[in-house]
């Protein structure tokens, strides 16, 4: 089987997914199954060459640079063939056949349900989430009025979006000012930590809904939870998903920060920052116990399919948690988690290609076509359509 990795993509968690990429790649490389690396440009522009399946290729010299050295690909769709199909053009063009797609996008414009729909329309298995669990998850808002709506335990928040912003900024900020400081203010459709920032007063809180509006055009403002310890909790499978052990995740200053995440001692996100990520979490057994049941609620909530990441506040003095985010594709899969649940990389993915599979096997029994009788009398019918001819 040929199995396209996807990464990169018009993103700011674009480097992230490259590394992601890679992981997963590498992986690949050890199994039966021969890989495609589908690189995608900050422009947007699509490549499969086996020379972006090594990591030096994106830490060595100029990327741009070395990226006009090669032709773009187009897709081509044959969505009854179950497969995807890429042409690389040149004088004498050449098509590549994939029998399933590995998506390792993170952030806008591919974990968030743009590319599962391409995927969805070529009619090829893809592993992860499906475009509406991808998309909701995405935008942060969506996320906490689904866990409102069913009675899950979050914080309190508002949310405007640019044009609310401009046209009436002070109502706006009268209705953030609303919630109790110290408050934390992120883009709504963005991960990684970028864009975000704890304010204590109004002035910063202005501030920051700049900066955030520079990366989407919603923010949401949440009061902070203090005493808290970050806790996180991954989730893996179909219609009966399971949980891997909690993991807590310990760093300096208000948040945990994109530093914190991708660059200190290796990057606790990465599984690398020993130092910063305490597996199991130093929770008491009923907690962990329920962390773990209110994980798999909200994957099942969002109808999430292969894996995703639940990320939970916990305040250590009240002794209670908050769901926070859903991530659908979690960095390099958060394999160190699986790892110190009992499941090694090598079988966390076969797993997922497993999932994928069967996902798609699924879609493919559904029936598509109704027939009917409605074009017969459409001629019967006084239609207005263009000049009323």
């Amino acid at each position: 089987m040929n199995i396209a990795v996807f990464f990169g993509g018009k993103s700011p968690e674009h480097e992230v997914s490259i590394i992601t990429g890679q992981l997963i790649i590498s992986e690949l490389k050890k199994t039966k199954h021969s890989v495609t690396p589908v690189y995608i440009s900050k422009e947007g522009r699509w490549f499969a060459e086996d020379a972006m399946g090594k990591l030096d290729f994106f830490t060595n010299g100029i990327i741009e640079e070395k990226l006009k050295g090669f032709k773009e690909c187009i897709l081509k769709y044959d969505p009854s063939g179950k497969k995807m199909i890429f042409v690389k053009q040149g004088i004498i063009s050449k098509e590549i056949v994939i029998d399933l797609v590995f998506p390792a996008f993170h952030g806008m414009n591919g974990e968030d349900g743009t590319m599962q729909g391409v995927f969805e329309l070529a009619n090829v298995p893809y592993v992860g989430c499906g475009v509406a669990a991808s998309a909701m998850t995405m935008d942060k808002v969506l996320t906490k009025k689904m866990y409102e709506s069913e009675g899950i335990p979050t914080t309190k928040f508002v949310h405007f979006n640019a044009f609310d912003w401009k046209k009436n900024k002070d109502e706006v900020i009268k209705k953030a000012m609303n919630l109790n400081f110290p408050l934390f203010i992120k883009p709504a459709r963005l991960g990684s930590s970028i864009g975000i920032a704890k304010v204590k007063n109004e002035s910063d809180l202005i501030q920051a809904c700049e900066v955030a509006f520079h990366y989407d055009s919603k923010v949401i403002v949440e009061e902070s939870v203090e005493n808290m310890v970050d806790i996180t909790c991954a989730v893996m499978g179909q219609d009966e998903p399971v949980s891997s052990l909690v993991q807590e995740s310990v760093f300096n200053g208000e948040h945990f920060s994109f530093e914190a995440k991708y660059l200190e001692d290796g990057g606790a996100q990465l599984g690398n920052a020993t130092d910063s990520i305490v597996i199991p979490a130093r929770l008491n057994d009923e907690t962990t116990a329920q962390v773990r049941e209110m994980a798999i609620r909200v994957y099942k909530l969002f109808d999430c399919a292969g894996l995703a990441r639940i990320d939970f506040l916990y305040d250590k003095v009240k002794e209670v948690f908050y769901v926070n985010e859903v991530n659908t594709m979690p960095g390099t899969l958060y394999h160190h988690l699986w790892k110190a649940s009992g499941i090694e990389i090598g079988e966390l993915i076969e797993k997922l290609i497993s999932f994928a599979i069967e996902k798609h096997k699924e879609k493919n029994e559904i029936t598509f076509t109704f027939k009917n009788d409605v074009l017969k009398f459409a001629n019967s019918v006084k239609l207005k359509m263009g000049d009323g001819k």
